[in-house]
C-alpha cells in the first residue's frame, strides 16, 4: 500500500512539473551546477594531491638542490632568473663534509646539444653531466643497461645513458644499448636507457635528456670547471631547514660574499615547492566549494519559487484532495516529493557529468585518476538537503489551504 502511494506521488509530481517545463529546467540546472562543481573540484583536488605526492617521491628523498645563480618560485614552478660561474665540484665536497646531516651529494651540469643517430637528428637535447650516485639521490634509475660507473667518471669515458623519450625518438622501439650517438659530432656509446620520469618542478622534461659522466661533460664538451647544480641528500627530514641554512652560510664564505650582498646561488628545499602547491590546491578547492555553494543556493531558490507557484496553481486540487479525505501528511509528502525530485535529477546529472569531466581532465593533463567518494556523497547529500529544504515552506503553505476557503473562492 505504501509503495503504491509513493508511486502515485511520483506520477503526480511528474505531471505537475511537466506543466512548468522552463522553470523546472532552470531549477534543475542550479542543482546540477552545484553538484557538478563540487564533484569536479573534489576529484581534481584529490588527483592534484596524489600528483604532488608522486612528484615529491620522484624528486628524491629529503632533497636539497643548490642551484648556481638566482632561482625564484612562481606559483607551482621554479624558474632560473640569473646564472653564475662560481659553483664548483669542490663546493659539493665541502657541503658533503661540512655537516653530519648530509648523507651524499651529486654535482651536475647540463647544456643543450644537437644529437644524431644514423639518419635521425634531434635539436636542443639537454645533455647532463652527472656523477655515478645520481640515480640514488634522485630516485631515477635505468630501465635498460646500466648507468655511469666510477670508472667511466675516472677515465672521462664517452658513454651516455639516454632518456626515455630520446631513446624512442632516435631508435624507434629498438634497443639502443651498444649503439652509437653523435653529440656535437663526438661519438658516444649508449650504455643504458632511463625509466620514464616526467617533468620536474621547473617544468623540464626529464625524459628528454641524455646523461654522461660529469668529468667527460666538463672537459670534452663544454671545457668549463664550474657546475650548475648540486643535489644534496639529507639524512632526516627534520634536518632539511638547518642544513639549508648551513649550506648557505658555507657557500657565502667559500664564494667570499660580504654582508648585505646578494647570493650567487640558491638553495631550494623541495618541501617549500610542495607547500606552495598545497596552498594553491587549497585555494582552488575553496573557490570551487564556494562556487558550488552559490550554485546550490541558486538552485534552492529556483526550486522554492517553482514550488510556491505550483501550490498557488493547484489550490483547487489541494482543496479537493483534503475534502475527499487526504491527510495533511499526504499533502506534505506530495510537495516534498516534487521538490526532492527536482533536486535529485539535478544532483544525479551533476554527479554523472562531474565524474566524466574529471576523467577527461585526468586524461588530458595526465594526472592520476582519483575519485573523491567524500565529494560524491557530499554532492548527493547536498542535493537532497536542498530539495527537502526548498520544499518545506511550499508544503506548509499547501497545508494551510482549507477546503472550505477553496470552495468559496471557486463559487465567486
Amino acid at each position: 500500500m505504501k509503495f503504491r502511494r509513493i508511486v502515485l506521488n511520483f506520477k503526480i509530481a511528474r505531471r505537475s512539473l511537466a506543466n512548468f517545463k522552463l522553470r523546472t529546467v532552470l531549477a534543475v540546472l542550479g542543482v546540477f551546477l552545484g553538484t557538478f562543481s563540487l564533484v569536479t573540484v573534489s576529484s581534481l583536488s584529490q588527483s592534484m594531491t596524489l600528483k604532488a605526492r608522486q612528484e615529491a617521491a620522484t624528486l628524491g628523498e629529503n632533497l636539497l638542490i643548490v642551484q648556481s645563480g638566482t632561482v625564484h618560485t612562481f606559483g607551482m614552478r621554479t624558474r632560473l632568473i640569473s646564472q653564475a660561474t662560481t659553483l664548483t665540484r669542490e663546493d659539493a665536497l665541502a657541503i658533503l663534509h661540512g655537516t653530519p646531516w648530509v648523507e651524499d651529494v651529486s654535482p651536475s651540469s647540463r647544456k643543450a646539444f644537437v644529437v644524431r643517430a644514423e639518419a635521425m637528428v634531434l635539436k636542443d637535447v639537454m645533455v647532463s653531466g652527472v656523477t655515478p650516485n645520481y640515480p640514488t639521490i634522485r630516485n631515477f634509475h635505468p630501465r635498460l643497461g646500466r648507468f655511469v660507473s666510477p670508472d667511466d667518471e675516472k677515465t672521462s669515458a664517452k658513454v651516455v645513458v639516454l632518456g626515455h623519450k630520446v631513446a624512442a625518438k632516435l631508435f624507434a622501439g629498438q634497443n639502443p644499448v651498444g649503439r652509437t650517438v653523435l653529440i656535437r659530432r663526438v661519438p658516444c656509446l649508449v650504455i643504458g636507457v632511463m625509466e620514464e620520469k616526467g617533468a620536474d618542478t621547473s617544468g623540464f622534461d626529464q625524459d628528454n635528456q641524455i646523461f654522461m659522466p660529469l668529468k667527460t661533460f666538463l672537459h670534452r664538451f663544454v671545457n668549463k670547471t664550474y657546475i650548475g647544480t648540486i643535489y644534496v641528500r639529507v639524512s632526516q627530514e627534520e634536518a632539511l631547514s638547518p642544513v639549508k641554512r648551513e649550506i648557505e652560510d658555507l657557500l657565502r664564505v667559500r664564494h667570499r660574499i660580504g654582508p648585505g650582498k646578494r647570493d650567487d646561488f640558491t638553495v631550494v628545499d623541495m618541501r617549500d615547492v610542495m607547500q606552495l602547491k598545497s596552498e594553491a590546491m587549497t585555494m582552488i578547492t575553496l573557490l570551487g566549494r564556494i562556487a558550488a555553494a552559490v550554485s546550490f543556493a541558486i538552485g534552492g531558490m529556483g526550486i522554492l519559487s517553482i514550488m510556491i507557484l505550483i501550490v498557488n496553481e493547484r489550490r483547487l486540487e489541494i482543496g479537493l484532495r483534503r475534502a475527499l479525505g487526504a491527510r495533511r501528511r499526504d499533502i506534505a509528502v506530495q510537495f516534498l516529493t516534487e521538490s526532492s525530485a527536482i533536486a535529485l535529477v539535478g544532483g544525479l546529472l551533476g554527479i554523472l557529468l562531474g565524474v566524466l569531466s574529471s576523467l577527461l581532465v585526468f586524461t588530458w593533463l595526465r594526472y592520476p585518476v582519483a575519485t573523491s567518494w567524500a565529494g560524491l556523497v557530499g554532492s548527493f547529500g547536498a542535493s537532497v538537503v536542498v530539495g527537502m529544504g526548498a520544499g518545506i515552506y511550499p508544503s506548509r503553505k499547501a497545508l494551510a489551504i482549507q477546503p472550505v476557503d477553496v470552495m468559496r473562492a471557486e463559487a465567486r
